[in-house]
């Protein structure tokens, strides 16, 4: 919902930031003059941004990573190369102004996906991971400026919730009776490193910028023991990827859909991206097929496509049901995004409202992972394992409870408090629990569900004056 800026215009005029900041304005200084530079004029490339990169910002770069993230190829963890973090801040300063720093390979790891799939994820070194944040730093200043409202992942301030608001509010607020879920396949691992380079340097002309970025995208990984130079892509995991995901984005999604949604005829159309994963919404059916057909045209031209499977067009809004019931048709169909399944339905008042559920396969991956935890730490203490069981439904119902899902929320939590009770039945064939003790337990350790977010409308309106 939320309107991004007009779309950018031509290249043919761009010009060139002055070589220092002080020339742009002597009363800005450091990365808040490239930002007020970059807010006044949408087509300057900035020269000269290597020396924003100082000791000072390596060293924040490092304590904003996180303290227990794995190690990459190095094999060094955050906390171990804190104690020599003072002796390696001047020398990578160094490096990076010669230009002699040298991005290394990402360890290659798999995690399992809701789907049963494994996704693929890149483990930087940890210099590579303190120079790419500084970098992101430095570049995220500029395209903040740039970045259209509609996008939300991977920002600051727009977060996964903000995004949700915005595609709830657009739904009921503006004539949306159909949708459009796109999801491209393997986005970070299609990206097309030329095209990456190209858009980069719309907005950067310092070279030694743009050899840093290449090297970290031609760097590859490491599989067993193996190097695998990459030939197109970014790993996902690495610090850098989201932002140039981003910036991938903007021109080849977000500018061309700003300029298509506002040509004559097209009617309501409301946009809401989160990283690679968009919603359009659409008053008229006709503009809704032709809006994919040309997603997929403008996509090709940069080397991604539309997931088949998870790409689709479907009925939705205020008068779906209604409509689909007077065509002999069942329930409107529902759409995934962000972890939630949202529903055609009701308030008490019969008014229109978008329903939003946890997604089932996204819960039973949950509660199939909780239980495995549960029945490997058995043994250990009951107020030991209560403890943890409260942290992760603590953490799941932050994200999760949301208006609308309590009911299915206490599903959740019942098929949890089931598990525990199995598994500690299980710590010992002469073993037994009670129910009135199990009961006291669970009041204890797990918590209650209790809506923990306002509706879409009070966050999303107060957010924006």
């Amino acid at each position: 919902m939320a309107e991004g800026r007009g779309v950018a215009k031509g290249n043919a005029e761009q010009i060139s930031a002055p070589r220092t900041l002080s020339r742009i304005s002597r009363a800005s200084s450091g990365l808040e003059g490239v930002r007020q530079a970059a807010r006044r004029n949408r087509r300057l490339r900035f020269t000269a941004l290597l020396h924003h990169i100082t000791p000072q910002l390596l060293w924040d770069s490092f304590y904003s990573l996180q303290k227990n993230a794995a190690a990459g190829v190095d094999g060094l963890t955050w906390r171990e190369y804190e104690k020599i973090l003072p002796q390696r801040i001047p020398e990578m300063h160094r490096l990076i102004h010669r230009g002699a720093f040298r991005a290394t390979p990402s360890r290659r790891v798999y995690i399992p996906k809701a789907d049963g799939r494994q996704r693929p994820l890149g483990i930087a070194s940890i210099e590579d991971k303190i120079v790419q944040q500084a970098v992101v730093t430095v570049l995220g200043v500029i395209y903040e400026q740039d970045f259209l409202g509609f996008s939300y992942g991977f920002r600051p301030g727009r977060r996964q919730h903000n995004a949700l608001d915005a595609l709830t509010v657009g739904i009921k607020s503006r004539s949306v009776d159909w949708i459009v879920d796109a999801d491209i396949r393997s986005f970070f691992d299609e990206i097309d490193h030329e095209w990456m380079i190209r858009f980069l340097e719309r907005r950067i002309a310092d070279e030694r910028i743009i050899r840093l970025i290449r090297r970290w995208l031609k760097a590859g990984v490491v599989e067993d023991g193996k190097r695998i130079p990459a030939q197109r892509g970014t790993p996902q995991g690495a610090v850098i990827s989201p932002l140039l995901a981003n910036i991938y984005l903007h021109y080849a999604f977000d500018l061309w859909v700003q300029h298509w949604r506002n040509q004559p005829g097209r009617g309501d159309v409301i946009v809401v991206r989160y990283a690679d994963d968009s919603v359009v919404g659409f008053e008229k059916v006709g503009t809704a097929r032709l809006f994919l057909e040309d997603l997929q045209k403008r996509l090709a031209k940069f080397g991604l496509t539309l997931h088949p499977d998870k790409t689709r067009m479907i009925e939705f809004g205020r008068y779906a049901a209604e409509r689909r019931r007077n065509r002999g048709q069942g329930r409107p169909e529902t759409f995934d995004f962000l972890g939630f399944t949202h529903c055609c339905g009701t308030t008490r008042e019969g008014k229109f409202q978008v329903i939003r559920l946890t997604a089932l396969k996204r819960m039973r991956t949950t509660l199939t992972a909780i239980r495995e935890k549960l029945n490997q730490r058995r043994h250990e203490p009951v107020p030991v394992l209560g403890a943890w069981l409260q942290r992760v439904l603590q953490g799941y119902f932050a994200y999760h409870a949301v208006p609308t899902n309590l009911f299915r929320l206490n599903g959740f939590r019942s098929e949890v408090c089931r598990a525990w009770r199995h598994a500690l039945l299980r710590r010992s064939q002469r073993h037994r629990l009670t129910w009135s003790r199990f009961n006291r337990l669970t009041r204890k350790y797990v918590p209650s569900c209790r809506v923990l977010h306002p509706y879409p409308e009070q966050r999303f309106y107060a957010s924006r004056p």
